[in-house]
């Protein structure tokens, strides 16, 4: 029987939000584009999927796409800005085992000037809020750790911790999935001390899985110095991403997009086991880029258990034993600019940060096209005003 794999699913590239680290919100895809569902229902068997975009929920058949992925994985998360609350408690109604991520970006001031999006912090708050006084088990937040909301880090996984919910993060990446090339830490030892603080605190938890995300963080210290992987990536062997035209890809986090072949032309089997997938594979075995992303992580995590296990035994006893806390100078690189052995300058060379890069934004030229004559911006405002009209005259013709 074939292995089952770890994929992503990106619905969509129309997004509401404006995130400051983010500019897919610029280069949405046409909506009569994406993925079908005759094309989800050719995927693979995988053991987890995520859903995530642009915003997923502005698809108005995300019912559909869940129901049909669920006849293919063990378990569904999905990644939302939260702002569609109706939409979200009423999927979740029908999937009440499903996971839910929705992405605050620090305390309430913090979050909505980089989301920019109007009450977005009170929007995501609320829904987690219904969410979880509905009985859903699998709710929580997720975080890009950055310059501007650092010192929310621990403040807002308090605030999880009381919630009794997941809390995940992540820190700035470039790449055609953000569209985006300039994204830096530019004061990294400030950003890495919050990231420590975090981790004292899950490594203080009664938690094992708080424990590994511990070690998750630890990676995150190391990825924005600029250093190489903890663990390999094996993205593209056992793990991959869709995107909303059917293009099969090993990951999110690379520059230009590769393509492994593309589902709404191939069968599964085809794709995967192609001269075209082998390729990329190669690639993938030679990037240079260090991402450090829960979706290469996670896998790897669970592939190479006994890396993160061996820290969190180490952790655990220096901590029972020792009375010692977890340190960010661990890390030589964090000890060496620390020391001035390396400067700012040498760490920013290290970092993916390309100020003159070209960007590849991964649209199709039918999505280009439209971009002609209006901003990104206009068409998901367009028609996001066209959803809600034909929601309030539904509502008011059953009243």
């Amino acid at each position: 029987m074939a292995k089952k794999l770890n994929g992503t699913v990106i619905v969509t590239y129309r997004c509401n939000a404006r995130c400051s680290m983010c500019n897919r919100y610029k280069a949405p895809s046409k909506a009569e584009e994406e993925i079908s569902i005759d094309t989800i229902k050719k995927l693979p068997k995988m053991y987890f999927t995520n859903i995530t975009g642009g915003e997923p929920f502005i698809r108005e058949d995300l019912k559909e796409i869940v129901r049909e992925l669920y006849k293919k994985s063990d378990r569904i998360v999905i990644s939302t800005n939260g702002f569609f609350t109706d939409r979200i408690v009423d999927l979740c109604k029908e999937f009440p085992q499903i996971g839910i991520r929705i992405s605050i970006e620090g305390l309430e001031n913090t979050n909505n000037e980089i989301r920019g999006l109007k009450d977005g912090f009170n929007k995501g708050y609320t829904t987690l809020k219904t969410l979880v006084d509905m009985g859903m088990k699998d709710v929580g937040f997720g975080m890009t750790v950055q310059d501007k909301n650092a010192p929310d880090l621990v403040p807002l996984y308090e605030l999880s911790d009381e919630m009794g919910m997941e809390f995940a993060t992540a820190s700035l990446h470039n790449s055609f999935y953000f569209v985006e090339a300039k994204n830096i830490i530019k004061d990294r030892p400030m950003v890495a001390e919050n990231f420590e603080k975090l981790i004292n605190e899950m490594l203080d938890s009664n938690s094992p899985k708080k424990w590994f995300r511990a070690y998750f963080n630890h990676g995150l210290i190391n990825y924005i110095y600029g250093q190489k992987r903890l663990l390999p990536c094996d993205m593209s062997f056992d793990t991959f991403f869709i995107d909303p035209y059917g293009d099969v890809m090993p990951c999110n986090g690379t520059k230009d997009k590769e393509v492994m072949g593309n589902l709404n032309e191939q069968n599964w089997d085809e794709l995967w086991n192609s001269e075209q997938a082998d390729r990329v594979r190669e690639k993938v075995r030679h990037c240079d880029r260090n991402c450090w992303m829960i979706g290469s992580v996670s896998p790897a995590m669970h592939k190479y258990i006994w890396v993160p296990a061996a820290w969190v035994i180490k952790h655990k006893f220096l901590h029972f034993f020792k009375e010692k806390k977890y340190s960010m100078y661990e890390l030589p690189a964090v000890r060496d600019y620390r020391d001035g052995k390396i400067t700012k300058e040498d760490l920013d060379r290290l970092s993916t940060c390309d100020l003159n890069a070209e960007i590849n934004n991964g649209l199709s030229e039918e999505s280009m096209k439209e971009l002609k004559n209006k901003t990104g911006e206009e068409i998901v405002d367009a028609e996001i005003a066209r959803q809600m009209s034909v929601k309030n005259r539904t509502s008011s013709t059953f009243h």
